[in-house]
């Protein structure tokens, strides 16, 4: 673990994300988690989308989780049950990916934004075996499938507009 983490006085955030979708493509949605250890600060938040991904909504949940962290430099973990994501930034395919301007790889507008916030912290990723009795995630899940069934539901105009000859069946 990076020794920045080590140092008792630092501030730690935990990150809780998880992101869904009743198909894939289909309605979706996400939530998040926030807590600074050792205080009593805690925040949650969650979005529905009218038609998007799994991994849209994975991605758009640690997005909107960093960016709700305003203050730079903070020592963030983020708990993500998301292989997609841990593997993109453990395996450093990322910065391949950007080296090849995201040459045929989806979620490119998300994976943008997700950099520009990523450089402004200190972050650390762990995966979470999702559906195995941890009770944030868990609770994350159960919040990003009933944003994905509200009767609000946001549109994900991006991916929406890449793929217009899919979506013919939106209500």
């Amino acid at each position: 673990m990076n020794d920045f983490f080590r140092k008792k006085k630092e501030k730690k955030i935990h990150l809780y994300t998880d992101g869904s979708s009743k198909g894939n493509p289909g309605p979706g949605g996400y939530a998040i988690f926030i807590e600074i250890v050792g205080t009593s600060y805690k925040k949650v938040i969650s979005e529905g989308f009218r038609y998007t991904t799994n991994n849209r909504m994975e991605l758009l949940a640690v997005i909107v989780g960093l960016e709700e962290i305003t203050k730079i430099k903070q020592n963030i973990i983020v708990f993500t049950d998301s292989k997609y994501i841990v593997n993109t930034i453990q395996n450093n395919w990322i910065y391949k990916w950007k080296k090849n301007n995201f040459y045929k790889k989806k979620n490119v507008d998300l994976w943008t934004r997700f950099l520009e916030i990523f450089q402004k912290h200190l972050i650390l990723f762990q995966w979470i075996k999702s559906h195995n009795n941890h009770h944030i995630n868990n609770f994350c899940d159960k919040l990003s499938v009933e944003a994905s069934k509200s009767k609000n539901l946001k549109i994900d105009y991006e991916y929406e507009q890449q793929n217009k000859k899919v979506k013919k069946n939106i209500k």
